[in-house]
């Protein structure tokens, strides 16, 4: 018979409920912001976009050393990233079983005893949303049914993006008739690489158009587009053509989300908000595994963007082994003790 597990017991530990800052609101609570209708493709627009990049690398590199939080405080900036979770499974071997265990960790994603040593029962924090391919989103729609949190759905030929593109749309459709409310898209990188913008822009408005009320994030694949120009473009192009997150990466290539190329995609955000009005969501994804790491993301977002893009309406982090080390940096605050990864699984 399994050994029931030890109940926490805190010491002085201020309840993270009783602190003056602003605790997650869940992405299932919209917080009404006008969705983008895109904008008609602006090469003067395109043409006047240049990149420091040793002003690029100077910023993040301060980022990392100028601000830092403690105690409660890191316990409700990791429960605020905990929500923007995009709980994500993409394995060739991924079965029914596997789903089903994500979605319920999706729902529930701290364990009961952090939540009463938090007192943070009457929150009903859940992750942003589960990710998965088109295969399992008739199986996550139906485990998430009465939860509020949408199923994402990777389409349109992801990860390579390469498959005609009358087969990427019905794929898209496709996925949204399963009842996905989110669909992540790869782009073309060969319309960047040999600055084929109108390409670029045609493909993610029929995109766009393709999924209709569900929202779509454009991943930029972004260590593949060669230079951060390339980057800061193509993600302008994205925005323009109608896109309602830009995102990094999918996960599969050899160089994942960074902090340089987080700061060139933010603020074209900023840029674009500036000239139509329209916030557009960021995503980064892959290689984010810790809470320090997705700390440094959080304070990027805030500092370049303000708090708006902290909540999940705004922010994503595309992820799994990230909630395990939140739930086990969450725990260690109301112990004092770091317990082995293998308590707190994540499905």
């Amino acid at each position: 018979m399994a050994k029931p597990r030890p109940q926490i017991t805190t010491g002085n530990t201020t309840p993270v409920s009783n602190l003056p800052v602003k605790l997650p609101t869940p992405a299932n609570k919209s917080r009404g912001h006008a969705r983008s209708p895109g904008t008609e493709l602006n090469l003067d627009w395109l043409e006047s976009v240049n990149v420091n990049f040793s002003a690029i690398e100077r910023r993040t590199a301060t980022l990392l050393g100028r601000r830092t939080v403690k105690k409660q405080w890191q316990a409700a900036w990791l429960l605020k990233a905990l929500s923007c979770i995009d709980l994500t499974t993409l394995s060739g071997d991924d079965t029914a079983g596997r789903v089903k265990r994500l979605c319920a960790k999706a729902k529930k994603p701290i364990r009961d005893d952090i939540v009463e040593a938090l007192g943070i029962a009457n929150l009903g924090i859940t992750t942003g949303a589960v990710c998965v391919y088109h295969e399992m989103v008739s199986t996550a729609v139906r485990e998430l049914e009465g939860s509020g949190i949408p199923v994402a759905a990777v389409s349109a030929g992801f990860p390579h993006g390469m498959s005609p593109l009358k087969q990427r749309l019905h794929e898209i459709k496709a996925s949204v008739d399963a009842g996905a409310r989110e669909i992540d898209i790869v782009i073309t990188r060969g319309h960047v690489l040999t600055g084929n913008w109108q390409a670029l822009y045609d493909e993610v408005r029929q995109m766009r158009e393709a999924c209709g009320d569900a929202r779509l994030k454009s991943i930029l694949a972004t260590g593949e587009l060669a230079t951060l120009r390339n980057v800061a473009k193509a993600s302008l192009v994205a925005m323009m053509a109608g896109s309602d997150f830009i995102k990094t990466s999918t996960g599969k290539e050899s160089v994942n989300a960074n902090l340089n190329v987080s700061l060139i995609m933010v603020r074209m955000i900023r840029e674009f908000e500036e000239q139509t009005g329209y916030k557009i969501a960021y995503k980064p994804a892959g290689g984010i595994s810790t809470a320090k790491d997705i700390m440094n993301y959080q304070f990027l977002m805030k500092e370049e963007l303000g708090n708006e893009w902290l909540e999940p309406e705004l922010f994503r982090v595309g992820a799994s082994s990230l909630l395990a080390d939140i739930e086990r940096q969450l725990e260690h605050y109301v112990t004092g003790r770091y317990s082995a990864n293998n308590r707190h699984p994540v499905g």
